[in-house]
């Protein structure tokens, strides 16, 4: 990013990158204000394919997917690389069209992504199959080499949770089970909320303790309440 902004001139460069900086901050906790920050950044250097790039990511973080698409296919013809083909694809799920979305997945394009890229690229396509109602397919697609890996990757929480949720949603709740638990042996950073999938499978309740302790709390202030009336009533 900062050798595509040594085409600016330096305060611009500076400026632009100072914008990119509080889009990648803010994408996750505040991706209202992240994408404030990506037009701005837009606004001062659109021809900079790392400016584009963001501005579609912070687009898609506001489902934008329209908006978001235009800018990656931007990025794209600026750099001629594929990274973001799987987004793309995603893009055209949240714009209502799986069909397009799976078209993409069977495209020559997918073999020239990383292993990494691949694997998203089948998340998307099995998110597509669920789109129109076809879950069989979707767990199908889901069913891989990667899937069955012992290996833990960055991508293997993901990939084992939309396999464990496709198969609970299919109604095979002990194979789902099966496949939280595994999502939870790989889900080093908490990504997903395999746990509480797992937890409510198993019939779990989880209570509040501080809520408990506001609720009894509440309780004892009411018998206070019926005790003076009680005394006041014993008085006349």
């Amino acid at each position: 990013m900062r050798q595509e902004l040594q085409s600016l001139p330096k305060t611009l460069a500076e400026d632009v990158a100072r914008n990119l900086v509080m889009v990648a901050r803010l994408l996750d906790e505040d991706p209202e204000a992240a994408y404030g920050y990506s037009r701005v950044a837009l606004r001062l250097a659109s021809r900079v394919a790392a400016v584009r790039e963001a501005a579609g990511f912070a687009a898609y973080a506001n489902q934008k997917y329209g908006e978001a698409l235009a800018e990656f296919r931007a990025a794209r013809r600026m750099t001629g690389s594929v990274e973001l083909w799987p987004v793309m694809a995603d893009c055209e799920r949240g714009l209502g069209r799986p069909e397009k979305a799976l078209d993409m997945a069977g495209a020559s394009e997918v073999h020239k992504l990383d292993k990494a890229g691949q694997v998203e690229m089948r998340l998307v396509a099995a998110g597509a199959r669920r789109d129109m109602g076809q879950l069989d397919a979707a767990i199908v697609t889901l069913q891989s080499p990667e899937l069955a890996s012992h290996s833990v990757q960055s991508w293997t929480a993901r990939l084992r949770y939309a396999y464990a949720d496709a198969l609970l949603a299919a109604g095979r709740e002990r194979e789902a089970r099966e496949w939280f638990a595994k999502t939870v042996e790989s889900d080093r950073d908490g990504s997903t909320d395999a746990s509480d999938r797992l937890a409510e499978l198993d019939g779990v309740e989880f209570m509040d303790a501080l809520n408990e302790d506001e609720d009894q709390g509440e309780t004892d202030s009411g018998s206070g309440v019926e005790r003076a009336s009680a005394e006041d009533g014993d008085e006349d």
